[in-house]
């Protein structure tokens, strides 16, 4: 059963149950995901499942029995994508391979995470989040994603920042998103650990791959000079997964750029002009981060 309540009553009860605790020890509290709690209870984007909200009352010491403007069966929302067999699910359209999909898995593949939150045995949370720098990367993931986002999956997501990291987010929700995203190639948890790559639906055309890297690049590559006294631009990109190192050095290769030998065990280099016009020209940057600093080096560059 969802309890549905006035429109701020959620949002009230959280808070004055939240009193006197962090939202982790709140989230402990009911049993449910930090996250969650704060991003989609909180600001109301999903309603109250019977159990968290009597757990609230309890919490705050309150009744908001007063508020509840309807009880929904846990089946409600289901032709809407909603609630279904007593879980979260929001339904998702066809998504075919394409362009899109392939730059937004470059861009899970550097700055995202999969994730399958597990209290126990059981699954709670499904979600997928990139991270970004508050400054750098503001526009990038408070503007650009979500569009992103919303033509692959139709779905907004939400954008959030945290003053303790300075670092901006963007998450969507959804156990049918973290399934598709796996079945395409991209396994939940530590990417490190799991050692991934890029999948083979990508490397297996130039398109989708040109749109990949930029996507990592966007995400784990800058643009800078190649020194001090070498005033010639160069686009670097690091990683410390080496299957996915690997696989950006060979797609590079095969979009016939010549990137360096892996240096360090954790970078790559285009350093000569004709490379880095080629990037820039064919594969190009979506992160104004990228694009503002090619604009700063080329107006510093010599005559």
């Amino acid at each position: 059963m969802r309890i549905k309540l006035k429109k701020d009553k959620q949002k009230e009860l959280i808070f004055k149950a939240k009193t006197d605790l962090t939202w982790r020890q709140l989230a402990d509290k009911i049993d449910i995901n930090e996250n969650y709690l704060k991003n989609e209870l909180f600001k109301e984007k999903r309603t109250l499942c019977d159990k968290k909200y009597i757990l609230l009352c309890k919490i705050s010491k309150t009744n908001f029995d007063e508020y509840i403007i309807q009880r929904l069966d846990n089946n409600w929302g289901k032709s809407k994508g909603g609630l279904k067999s007593k879980k979260i699910t929001k339904e998702i359209k066809d998504i075919k391979e394409d362009a899109n999909l392939a730059e937004v898995t470059g861009i899970i593949l550097g700055d995202g995470h999969v994730c399958e939150y597990k209290k126990g045995n059981k699954i709670r949370c499904y979600m997928i989040r990139i991270a970004g720098n508050n400054e750098t990367d503001k526009d990038y993931i408070e503007k650009y994603i979500p569009r992103l986002f919303y033509k692959v999956f139709n779905d907004r997501g939400y954008s959030h920042f945290s003053k303790i990291s300075n670092t901006s987010y963007f998450t969507i929700y959804g156990k049918n998103f973290v399934n598709f995203i796996k079945f395409k190639g991209i396994n939940s948890g530590n990417k490190k650990v799991n050692n991934q790559g890029i999948p083979k639906w990508i490397k297996e055309n130039r398109f989708y791959l040109s749109k990949c890297i930029r996507g990592l690049i966007d995400t784990d590559g800058s643009i800078h000079y190649i020194s001090k006294n070498n005033k010639n631009i160069r686009i670097s990109y690091t990683s410390y997964i080496p299957n996915l190192l690997n696989d950006v050095r060979n797609g590079l290769i095969e979009l016939d750029l010549n990137p360096s030998k892996i240096i360090k065990n954790n970078q790559i280099f285009l350093s000569s002009k004709k490379d880095v016009n080629k990037y820039i020209n064919e594969i190009g940057f979506s992160n104004q981060k990228n694009l503002n600093r090619l604009k700063i080096l080329r107006n510093r560059m010599p005559p």
